[in-house]
């Protein structure tokens, strides 16, 4: 169920329609990828496809990615764009994989959404547009910053493997 259906189920039609607004602004967001959503969606996963392309959420703790503690880097899972260095991984507490840089700062693009009734910034593979998860002003030195990331949205290369090469 998304989260806009879940407003209206209960009873929140106004908000709900504030919502979608949020929602239409962020969805044009495909970054330089040649492919559509309707060609994503045949390639991806369902829970993956939901995540990147819908914007859903994975149950904390649902990810085997809170548990790599290999050297390597974590690219989407969509396109392969390499996004962050295993250096940048640390244990948030939250359920979620979680970085505290991205591998480069073009590797991502932010936005500002309203899903929750106040601003958050969602960031997003700089590629595809997949959506990647949330950025918070939390985390630890020397940036303060909490990439945290949905675990479907990535892929984890070891360093021993040779990074695929970007797709879409």
């Amino acid at each position: 169920m998304t989260r806009r259906a879940l407003l209206k189920l209960l009873g929140l039609a106004p908000v709900a329609a504030f919502v979608g607004c949020a929602e239409a602004k962020d969805a044009g967001a495909t970054g330089s990828s040649a492919f559509s959503k309707v060609e994503w969606k045949k390639i991806l996963p369902p829970e993956s496809y939901r995540v990147l392309f819908e914007e859903a959420t994975e149950r904390p703790g649902s990810s085997a990615l809170n548990h790599e503690k290999r050297e390597g880097v974590f690219v989407c899972a969509a396109c392969f764009n390499p996004l962050f260095d295993s250096t940048g991984k640390y244990e948030s507490g939250t359920g979620w994989p979680s970085f505290f840089k991205p591998i480069k700062a073009t590797a991502l693009g932010t936005s500002t959404d309203y899903l929750l009734l106040f601003p958050r910034t969602e960031y997003h593979c700089a590629h595809c547009g997949g959506h990647q998860g949330h950025l918070f002003n939390d985390g630890p030195a020397p940036t303060g910053k909490r990439y945290c990331n949905n675990g479907v949205a990535l892929r984890f290369i070891p360093k021993t493997e040779t990074l695929p090469a970007l797709r879409g």
